[in-house]
């Protein structure tokens, strides 16, 4: 592994590697000198945030699961597309250049070599271990077991190969929040006034997010090679790890003391915010002198310095020169990814029932956008689009014409342009401004949230409830009821009770989160702590995540899933898309007839459109559906790093690593399981 850090992609020695400075190219006999010039290297990795890369903000990091679809499909959801790779991933740069100007920084600072503001350094140094954890945590997320390196190693083999064991997850994970403590104690808080930077707050809700990560993995995958000493474990039949015992003795309890940190995290962070989110009205402005939701305006803030629950966001400006495309995506067809019916379906009625519950005055319908729309949670009502809503009202002197979609049309689906097409019917305005000079040259200043303080609160539910299963513990109704009273609900349907004494388990098939180990849970108090987390992050990047730790595929080894949006056949929407007197979106038979130039799915497969399901091709490999493989829920390492770190350089079973679950050893093949 650390091999690879000396030999990107050949056999050749380490110093080809070594020699050269980290990726910053910062020399440390002349920088790492003073508090400018030290965090000139911590700016460098704040590109390793979620909000600081990409055109979309975090809107669109949900697309690929049951939240969020596109018209493509993905490698993991097919047999045979994911295979073992000779060289690529694994990568060990930002780790390598982490440590390197950490332990550069930490000696200078230890013997008083440094000049400027000692609490600021020991700020950037907090920094620095903060983005070590958040590497880590990404590596953790991927691979499972790694290596645990703190240091920039030497020139020496030997050295490398010995540091590349992989150590088990769980220690890999107590390492994480290590780094997050340290991250805490040098920090300081109100640092940055704007939020704009890393705080102590940040360090405790990404620990939060870390432990519960572990601890629900610990969890859902005990009896399985997935976790240190399951069955068949690849990591027990290596001498380092053969002898292997958990900290807290056995696998039960070592998931419940990764719980009771992660609700001790959460609930640090939440009991300093709870009182200072922002509520929602249920209203989605259509002029500009309707008053403002200050829940919508969060999202679509351009300064999110005014919102205490923002713990951290990234700043974009075209004086900075720096926008994405957020506006655009609003204000037109969300660059090709749709909400799932999955995720629409998902959300309450207004009364807190589920849509199939039993409703006074009223019944769930989707017959029509509007429809669907009607009598609904109020965090659906505000960021689902419907036909006939103004997109934007603000600078309409602005001369850009066609690049906007001032009225909301009906889902377009003959334009296959990214930024028009409509995947799956249903899109969304959650990071909207309504403000039409933002889109105007493909380029808004919207700004991205990174972290928010509500995630705590729904870390910390869940987290206590795994605990001792039991709801009335600690703080879980509490914040449950503060949850559901921002987000615009009312009456009985701020109480959690409602919603988990109205659900069927049976009638949630369609939500991935339902399930665990391929089997519906039969606790709809666990069931509705997924759903209310759900619901409230939807398009925030947090769904892989928590379907990955669930263990919420296993049911698509066993029964394909479709991908399902709006309602388009056998509905009120039937008629628009069927009338020749407009071209712009009249569907004629050979825009479903199953080939590969088809648009929409054929109403033979149901009434729903399905995105992935239009070419019915043998070239789709999605056309049956989405399937999976146990494999999948972690990626493999490639084969060049056994051979880089084995004693003769090309026997994979001479190395030290071991590949993991279900994946061979033998480049160019796919899952065996």
């Amino acid at each position: 592994m650390l091999l690879s850090l000396a030999v990107v992609t050949t056999m050749t020695s380490c110093e080809d590697f070594l020699d050269q400075e980290p990726q910053n190219s910062i020399s440390p006999n002349s920088y790492y000198k003073n508090e400018s010039q030290i965090e000139a290297c911590v700016n460098v990795f704040y590109g390793l945030l979620t909000s600081h890369g990409g055109p979309y903000g975090t809107f669109a990091y949900d697309t690929n699961t049951d939240n969020q679809f596109g018209t493509w499909g993905d490698g993991m959801y097919a047999t045979g597309a994911w295979k073992v790779s000779l060289d690529g991933g694994w990568d060990w740069g930002n780790v390598r250049n982490i440590n390197y100007q950490l332990n550069t920084i930490l000696d200078r600072f230890n013997s008083g070599q440094l000049s400027g503001n000692i609490d600021n350094i020991k700020h950037y140094i907090g920094e620095l271990y903060f983005f070590r954890a958040l590497q880590y945590f990404n590596m953790l997320q991927s691979y499972g077991d790694l290596p645990i390196v703190k240091d920039a190693l030497p020139d020496d083999e030997a050295a490398l190969v010995a540091a590349s064991v992989r150590m088990p997850r769980n220690e890999v994970a107590r390492f994480i929040l290590e780094d997050l403590d340290n991250a805490a104690t040098y920090m300081k808080d109100n640092f940055s006034t704007r939020h704009t930077r890393i705080s102590p707050d940040v360090a405790q809700l990404l620990r939060s997010r870390v432990a519960l990560y572990e601890g629900s993995w610990l969890t859902n995958f005990a009896g399985t090679p997935f976790v240190p000493n399951g069955p068949e474990w690849p990591g027990k039949k290596k001498d380092y790890n053969a002898e292997y015992q958990f900290p807290t003795k056995d696998i039960k309890a070592e998931a419940k003391w990764f719980f009771t940190e992660a609700a001790k995290s959460a609930e640090a962070v939440a009991e300093k915010y709870k009182n200072k989110l922002v509520k929602n009205t249920g209203r989605i402005p259509q002029k500009a002198s309707d008053p403002e939701n200050p829940y919508f305006k969060l999202f679509g803030s351009t300064d999110m310095s005014g919102y205490p629950e923002v713990l951290l966001w990234r700043e974009y400006s075209t004086t900075l020169s720096i926008t994405n495309s957020i506006e655009v995506a609003v204000e037109r067809g969300n660059y090709d990814r749709g909400l799932t019916r999955s995720m629409v379906e998902s959300f309450l009625m207004e009364d807190g029932k589920p849509i199939y519950a039993q409703h006074t005055g009223y019944s769930y319908s989707d017959m029509s956008i509007a429809k669907v729309r009607a009598n609904r949670d109020p965090r659906l009502v505000i960021f689902l689009k419907e036909p006939g809503q103004i997109n934007c009202f603000l600078n309409m002197d602005n001369k850009s014409g066609n690049m906007f979609v001032e009225v909301e049309p009906y889902p377009v689906l003959l334009n296959k342009a990214d930024d028009m097409h409509y995947a799956t019917g249903y899109t969304i305005r959650k990071g909207g401004t309504f403000d039409k000079a933002q889109a105007a040259n493909y380029g808004s200043w919207v700004a991205s949230i990174t972290y928010r303080a509500t995630e705590a609160l729904l870390n910390y539910m869940e987290a206590e409830y795994m605990i001792n299963k039991n709801i009335n513990d600690g703080h879980i109704i509490e914040y449950w009821k503060i949850i559901r009273e921002t987000a615009g609900f009312r009456g009985d349907a701020i109480d959690p009770m409602t919603t988990i004494n109205a659900t069927d388990m049976s009638k949630e098939v369609l939500d991935w989160g339902a399930y665990t180990a391929g089997k519906l849970l039969d606790d709809a108090t666990l069931y509705n702590i997924r759903r209310e987390r759900r619901c409230e992050l939807m398009a925030e990047g947090l769904r892989s995540m928590d379907l990955h730790r669930w263990r919420s595929y296993d049911q698509m080894m066993t029964e394909k899933y479709h991908v399902e949006g709006f309602r388009l056949w056998n509905s009120d929407m039937t008629a628009w898309y069927s009338n020749p007197d407009d071209k712009s979106n009249y569907l004629e038979p050979k825009h479903y007839d199953k080939s590969s130039n088809a648009i929409v799915s054929s109403p033979e497969l149901g009434n729903y459109v399905r995105p992935v399901e239009t070419n019915l091709t043998a070239g789709n490999s999605y056309k049956d559906g989405l399937t999976w493989h146990m494999a999948h829920y972690l990626q493999p390492l490639p084969i060049r790093q056994f051979q880089l770190t084995a004693s003769d350089h090309s026997s994979v079973d001479q190395s030290p690593l071991y590949q993991n679950p279900y994946w061979p050893t033998v480049a160019d093949l796919p899952a065996e399981k």
